[in-house]
């Protein structure tokens, strides 16, 4: 691995960010292309699902140019038919001579495009900068390869973990920076998860709402079609003049398979196992898979989130610290199924970035989440069975972004 490898790679893994919120349920990808002496003659990234994949838009860029040159590409060139052909054949057909992939492609339906161009005599480099690409593509790799989507829990609070007063209110405790930043973290996301008692409390609309000059020079994410809208809630207690059924973006209710659905909920409801206290977070991300959610976002509050992390379904935590401080009212996090220190939920950052007067942290668990597949669990009361989402509490739930 060379400088120049490092170099263009790097570039290819920022070209793939410019896809998130835009290609699920499809990877983001990224391609530089060099010609014969070195140059770059092309660059492209797949911007949405079904259109030109990220080596079709770079080799087109390039023309001629590609031939006897070389391709950066961040994850294996396709070997697939889908809605566009093989990018392995584009390759070959543009005469390109080397190729340098970052990371090897999991899916068995699109791999083995490095084997077909080494088949044909093209020299193929593997794992350059494979750890910074799979940052990028995080979700999609976790839902090809756990067979559910990647979760993310989002927070925001003071610097003393309080995300409401003592009387619960909220708005705002973080500022227009960091809130505009919320959105485009919605933006990227293919659903929005909140809890029946944030939509009780705080009626919010969870939708994405990019505001202008807020986020300058962050390329916002163009999405090809709306976040889905996603509430916990067992009881079927969602009212029907909550905002989240305003039709403004589609909204999936998680009702227990048992409860008693009201005429309005009918047309969003899904039923989903009870276990004690709430539904079957498991088996919640198993449908939200088969809708081909790829990436989760979690907003509504810190009984929902303790609940995802006692479960161990966690991937990224981004929060959202004002300098500020409280000193009494609702926590950030509630329980999240630690009794003794040895059983403390270990981050690592990630990141560590100021957004206007706040800080936006991002973490990961230090133990990496587990890449088997996670079927739904049964109904069980037993010692090891599924966390419940503990959804009926109705009070301070968190800050109120709406």
């Amino acid at each position: 691995m060379t400088s120049g490898d490092i170099l263009h790679m790097r570039r290819a893994i920022a070209l793939a960010a410019r896809g998130l919120g835009g290609t699920s349920p499809n990877p983001v990808v990224g391609c530089v292309i060099l010609d014969p002496s070195g140059e770059v003659a092309g660059e492209g990234f797949h911007a949405y699902a079904g259109g030109p994949h990220a080596e079709v838009v770079a080799l087109r860029e390039a023309g001629e140019r590609a031939r006897g040159g070389a391709a950066y590409v961040t994850l294996e060139p396709c070997n697939h038919t889908g809605r566009t052909g093989p990018c392995s054949d584009a390759l070959l057909e543009a005469g390109v001579a080397r190729v340098v992939v970052a990371v090897s492609d999991p899916n068995p339906k699109a791999a083995g495009g490095a084997a077909v161009l080494r088949r044909h005599g093209v020299v193929v480099d593997e794992g350059v900068l494979a750890a910074e690409a799979e940052e990028g593509n995080a979700a999609w790799l976790t839902s090809v390869r756990a067979g559910r989507p990647y979760v993310t829990w989002k927070f925001a609070a003071t610097v003393d973990g309080r995300s409401a007063a003592e009387d619960g209110t909220s708005q705002w405790i973080t500022s227009p920076e960091a809130r505009a930043d919320v959105h485009r973290l919605r933006a990227e996301s293919d659903a929005v998860v909140a809890g029946i008692g944030t939509v009780l409390a705080d009626d919010p609309r969870l939708t994405v709402r990019l505001t202008a000059g807020l986020t300058a020079g962050v390329p916002a994410p163009s999405r090809a079609a709306p976040v889905l809208r996603v509430v916990v809630d067992s009881g079927a207690r969602t009212p029907a003049a909550a905002r989240v059924l305003d039709g403004e973006a589609p909204t999936l209710v998680a009702v227990a398979e048992d409860a008693a659905v009201p005429a309005h909920l009918s047309p969003h409801a899904v039923r989903l196992p009870r276990v004690p206290g709430g539904i079957d977070l498991r088996a919640l991300l198993a449908e939200l898979h088969g809708r081909q959610v790829v990436s989760v976002l979690i907003e509504g509050g810190p009984t929902l989130a303790g609940a995802f992390l006692r479960e161990g379904l966690v991937d990224r935590v981004v929060g959202y610290l004002a300098p500020a401080l409280l000193g009494a009212g609702a926590a950030a996090l509630g329980p999240a199924g630690v009794s003794t220190i040895t059983e403390i939920h270990r981050l690592e950052f990630a990141e560590v970035t100021p957004v206007g007067p706040d800080l936006r942290l991002v973490l990961r668990p230090k133990s990496p989440v587990s890449s088997h597949p996670v079927p739904p669990s049964p109904v069980s009361s037993t010692p090891g069975s599924p966390a419940p989402v503990p959804s009926e509490s109705s009070g301070p739930q968190s800050p109120k972004e709406s």
